[in-house]
């Protein structure tokens, strides 16, 4: 192992190889601005350039494309609440709010911080333990993926405010019902398609989260007369500083510890990725947080920004345990990246480390270059990003619009995507209007299809019985912890006192959680 990671070490820091790194994570920051395109759409840019070159700097170069778009991803979930990828989706939670309160160079450079963080941790726990973990990865089975889907629903408390659990949960549903769309996993007949070949794929998780978000936050600024706003009422001093205080780093340093460790955990299990690992980790600090801190959570809450940012750069990480050890695609931009091993040549699997150690660890090693790179390059350039806040609302306004259709119409290059947002959008501002939070139907949605496919397979293996779900120690477990978490938050009303700071939470939570 040794031999190798010297090996690899020595492959990442020739010149032409570290400006791969340099390239990849300046072109990766720069597509993941851009919304909808994210890291599917710039790794898949990449191939074609990649065809020509070594292995070890191809992989390199695709490499810091996909963790240089999920780290620039972030800058437009801030700035303008338009997700650059799916997997910043939920640092548009408080991200956006705090951009809203003059604190956009403070909110990009805890997302800069929080995602070097991230990343670091995550290429340091693939580094040294990628081959143990990828046979941990294997000892997951579907009742165990079904479970941890499970596990994951129960956080749609903390995408709710006080008194909105049962809208939080109508919502749930609601995105369960969106994922059910398209062609049956175990039958292969289509539901719900209304005879319509466009909706046999199903919806785009990334036409829902920018319907959902960028265009209806246009739609509710025109509503709200804010687009006749011709200047900026805020000048580049008034942006915030980019310092964090002493006690701000104490209170979110926690937060990014744990959450780069859940991320990359995450991240390692085939399917999973950093999308559903940035929910999970909102989710789960929400629900660890006292309830003064609770109240901040969808409204500019740094614990609420660091949490998603640290876990998804994590789990990007981590998705290259499966394929790098096992051969299996950890996401879908792994999945393209497989390809590109394997047109390379290159089988990936458990001799990968064996037959072409240069490869193996020369991308690892890369990853922790990339992101010394990436913040570094992010970090001088937000003052002059931060100056889209700054842009006349009737220049921004159609700004957004372009490039949040443009984006969602590049994935697909089908009109009907651009019909069916329409459609989502018009149904979301009204949703929206009756006080109903947008973030657990995501949350539904990105769960639905996985936890279906995984439930199908163990319905099928156990003869319909769903005895799977105590047969298995670790399924039980999951399931236990999932029962405790739901229940968690009613004994502690039943049986605690009532608190000043829960009767405060009552009286100021109504807005959307989320």
């Amino acid at each position: 192992m040794l031999d190798g990671i010297v090996t690899g070490l020595s492959t990442a820091v020739m010149p032409f190889n570290l400006m791969m790194v340099f390239v990849g994570c300046f072109a990766g920051t720069f597509i993941g601005m851009l919304p909808g395109l994210g890291p599917i759409s710039a790794v898949a840019l990449m191939i074609p350039i990649t065809f020509g070159l070594d292995p070890s700097s191809g992989m390199i170069l695709m490499a810091g494309v996909y963790y240089g778009a999920v780290f620039g991803g972030s800058t437009s979930s801030i700035l303008i609440n338009a997700p650059g990828c799916a997997s910043t989706v939920v640092t548009a939670f408080d991200g956006y709010p705090l951009a809203q309160q003059k604190q956009a160079g403070k909110a990009l450079a805890l997302a800069a911080y929080s995602s070097f963080t991230g990343g670091t941790v995550g290429a340091i726990m693939l580094l040294v333990a990628a081959p143990a973990l990828a046979s941990v990865s294997l000892s997951f089975q579907s009742t165990d993926y079904f479970a941890l889907m499970v596990l994951g629903l129960t956080a749609v408390a903390a995408f709710s405010g006080k008194g909105q659990v049962l809208k939080a949960l109508m919502m749930t549903v609601f995105g369960l019902m969106i994922a059910t769309v398209g062609v049956d996993v175990m039958s292969g007949a289509p539901r719900f398609t209304f005879n319509s070949l466009d909706l046999v794929d199903g919806v785009s998780f990334l036409l829902l989260a920018m319907a959902t978000f960028a265009l209806t936050e246009v739609v509710m600024t025109v509503l709200r007369g804010e687009h006749r706003q011709q200047e900026a009422k805020m000048d580049m001093s008034e942006l915030g500083s980019m310092k964090l205080s002493k006690e701000e780093v104490k209170e979110i340093a926690p937060t990014v510890a744990r959450s780069s460790v859940f991320g990359f955990l995450v991240g390692v299990l085939p399917g999973a990725g950093a999308t559903i690992a940035s929910f999970l980790a909102y989710g789960f600090e929400r629900n660890i947080a006292s309830a003064k801190q609770k109240l901040q959570f969808g409204k500019g809450s740094l614990r609420g920004l660091a949490a998603p940012e640290s876990a998804n750069n994590a789990a990007s990480t981590g998705s290259f345990v499966p394929l790098l050890t096992l051969g299996i695609p950890g996401s879908g931009t792994t999945a393209i990246m497989l390809g590109a091993l394997i047109s390379y040549g290159i089988q990936p699997g458990p001799r990968l480390f064996v037959d072409n150690p240069e490869v193996f660890w020369s991308v690892i090693i890369s990853m922790y270059l990339g992101n010394v790179v990436l913040l570094i390059l992010n970090l001088p350039l937000i003052p002059y990003i931060s100056r889209l806040l700054v842009i006349p609302r009737p220049i921004l306004i159609p700004l957004i619009l372009f490039f949040s259709i443009t984006g969602v119409y590049l994935v697909s290059f089908n009109s009907f995507d651009i019909h069916m947002m329409v459609f989502i959008t018009i149904a979301a501002i009204g949703l929206k209007l009756l006080d109903f939070p947008m973030a657990p139907m995501l949350l539904g949605f990105i769960l639905g299809d996985m936890m279906e496919r995984n439930l199908s397979r163990a319905l099928t293996l156990s003869d319909g019985s769903f005895a799977f779900l105590w047969e298995r120690p670790l399924t039980l477990g999951i399931m236990l912890l999932a029962l405790v978490v739901l229940l968690l938050p009613l004994l502690s009303r039943l049986l605690g006192t009532r608190t000043p700071a829960q009767g405060m939470e009552k009286a100021a939570s109504r807005g959307d959680g989320g």
